[in-house]
């Protein structure tokens, strides 16, 4: 009878320990598939396919401000065919012919000396000049149509369209951060749509532009979009999907948001009018609406809200796709779980919370924040100026745009499969230098040599896409738990100066064609030694506070910096960054669920080639919901 009470206590202990504990999301998806036939269909038919309007919307306007062959209109030789007057009007120096400048003579008077006939005129080189004050003629033997032809976008306003890039990255972080507020607050499913409309409006207001400024105005509304609009769609799929799958989530997303760039080069090659250029890289998003009947809001978001009964349709409905069970009693432990974690994060907020000082507030942790910060401006510094300067290079700007495209698809692959292997530094390291050193290889190149030119291009614009892969993951591991969100959303921020710096530099290619690649393969190669100089992650377990995060790497020495195979730890938790044998290990220490400190059990939803989750796609808030302004 003792025996018997004393068993009914533990019985009771436990259950009360278990409803403590109830039942989060996490640990629901391996019962319902964490990969299944709903998470597919959501994946394949709604989320990778909103991925396409944020590449369109992003370089449709390189195709959009094409400049023509150009040169002074003469209204006095308007009889003649454009070829005749550039060869009478206009001064040719140096094997070419002026672009803003033309003779200031009487031609009325110099026709009837010659007796009315163009042919007996004789140029005279010493004749005075005098700038375009007629306007322009330009050869659309090649440009059909752009807004540099209509709005004369050229001679003193060349810059302008330099100046419609950089109208669209200042959206860009104005964008994320307003978006991520709403996608918090209203919800991922109706922050999509609103998104969607702001990108329909801004596309709308592009195509109608009777003049630059209407114009680089609506190009502002449209970066506002960017990259928000496949990122809402795309954390909605993180958090349906467990998190073995997550990191190959997120390596597709990245290969069909490129594949969407292959599409625009083929689409801008048969619509080469610009004002149908962005109808049909707008319009057909339109039908992007009817995701509204098929797109369900983040069962997480709705728990952290409280809005519980829609999040137990949602995840019944999930189960019955992928014809599982949901348990009994899932409603109350869900229920139970959440609630638990509101109140405790309440709680927690009240106290003092890390924030940016963190960051830099002693020598080791503002070191690394540092280099994080460098590291990742030279990424997206060099990976946005080669994509915005692929048109440039090359004798078509279609194919030259397509293959710096298709060339980030197989850099993707490898550096997935190395990561594991031979860490962040190194593979990082030798990406960045691999592009600087491809890019200054064109000063050897003659100028005329442009095959070999187009080549090095895509040798470094495929390092510099694998390299800009591995950083955000890099420096999520190296910031510590507490600091991680604001660490890397003040990076990525930080960094996004770039996007508003590099359209002037590729502008400097207007004048020398490889200037803009010296200049992007020294800011490579600056990035590339100076991230050797961060601890690897690899195999280590992840700093939580900022006493650890101080503590991780601090006797960093050179040895550690040039070891290029990253030695695993005799205390290391987990055999490697992707554990495709998913041993079960014991530990009794509760950690942080990354991909360097989890034990995953054995699941028999979990296949042979799955994906450990990454810190790449984890960053959640206390409540589980993942925050989307992570994501810049």
């Amino acid at each position: 009878m003792a025996y018997r009470e004393h068993e009914n206590e533990n019985f009771e202990e436990t259950n009360q320990l278990n409803d403590d504990d109830g039942m989060d999301m996490d640990d629901l998806l391996p019962q319902v598939g964490e990969f299944g036939l709903y998470q597919k269909l959501l994946l394949w038919l709604i989320c990778l396919p909103a991925c396409f309007p944020c590449g369109f919307g992003a370089f449709n306007q390189l195709f959009m401000t094409d400049v023509p062959d150009h040169w002074c209109k003469v209204p006095d030789l308007w009889f003649l065919d454009g070829k005749d007057v550039k060869n009478l009007s206009i001064p040719y120096n140096n094997s070419t012919f002026s672009k803003c400048s033309r003779y200031a003579v009487n031609w009325t008077e110099i026709l009837d000396d010659s007796g009315g006939i163009p042919g007996d005129v004789v140029v005279d080189i010493s004749w005075p000049t005098e700038g375009c004050l007629d306007g322009w003629i330009y050869d659309r033997s090649n440009v059909v149509s752009s807004i540099v032809i209509d709005f004369d976008l050229v001679c003193d306003k060349d810059i302008y369209p330099t100046l419609g890039l950089v109208a669209l990255n200042i959206g860009g972080p104005i964008g994320v951060y307003t978006f991520g507020r709403l996608n918090d607050t209203i919800g991922r499913k109706k922050s999509f749509f609103l998104c969607l409309t702001t990108l329909l409006l801004g596309s709308l207001l592009t195509v109608t532009a009777q003049n630059f400024w209407w114009w680089a105005s609506s190009r502002i509304v449209v970066g506002l979009t960017i990259p928000a609009m496949y990122q809402i769609p795309f954390i909605i799929s993180l958090e349906l999907v467990g998190p073995n799958y997550r990191s190959f989530v997120t390596v597709l997303t990245c290969m069909f948001y490129t594949v969407g760039l292959m599409m625009l080069a083929g689409i801008c090659y048969l619509v080469q009018d610009w004002v149908l250029l962005g109808i049909c890289t707008s319009a057909p998003f339109a039908l992007y609406y009817l995701y509204w009947f098929f797109l369900p809001e983040s069962p997480r978001w709705l728990l952290a809200k409280g809005r519980f009964e829609e999040a137990s349709k949602i995840l019944e409905t999930l189960a019955r796709v992928n014809k599982k069970e949901l348990p009994s009693t899932f409603k109350q432990q869900l229920k139970r779980k959440i609630m638990h974690k509101r109140t405790k994060s309440e709680e927690e907020a009240l106290k003092k919370s890390p924030g940016c000082s963190d960051l830099c507030g002693t020598p080791n942790m503002r070191l690394k924040t540092t280099l994080i910060t460098l590291n990742w401006f030279a990424n997206e510094t060099v990976y946005v100026g080669l994509s915005y300067y692929s048109p440039s290079l090359g004798t078509n700007e279609y194919l030259s745009f397509f293959f710096s495209a298709a060339v980030e698809i197989p850099s993707y692959l490898g550096c997935w499969l190395i990561m594991d292997r031979w860490g962040r530094r190194w593979p990082t390291c030798i990406c960045m230098l691999l592009c600087g050193i491809c890019c200054l290889a064109t000063v050897a190149i003659p100028s005329d040599d442009v095959k070999t030119t187009l080549v090095l291009y895509l040798v470094s614009k495929s390092a510099i896409s694998a390299s800009f892969l591995i950083i955000f993951p890099f420096a999520g591991e190296l910031y510590p738990t507490q600091v991680r969100g604001i660490g890397i959303g003040t990076s990525a921020y930080i960094a996004g100066l770039g996007l508003i710096i590099i359209p002037f530099i590729t502008y400097l290619g207007s004048e020398m064609l490889i200037l803009p690649l010296i200049i992007m393969g020294i800011i490579s190669m600056i990035g590339g030694i100076l991230g050797l100089r961060l601890p690897e992650t690899l195999h280590y377990r992840l700093p939580q506070t900022v006493e650890e995060g101080e503590e991780f790497g601090k006797d960093f020495s050179m040895k550690d910096c040039l070891r290029c195979i990253p030695i695993k730890p005799m205390s290391s938790i987990v055999n490697s960054y992707e554990d495709l044998e998913l041993t079960q290990v014991q530990s009794n220490v509760p950690t942080e669920k990354t991909p360097l400190d989890i034990a995953l059990q054995p699941r028999k939803s979990i296949r042979k080639l799955a994906r450990q989750q990454s810190v790449m796609d984890t960053q959640k808030a206390s409540d589980g919901t993942m925050q989307m302004t992570y994501w810049f």
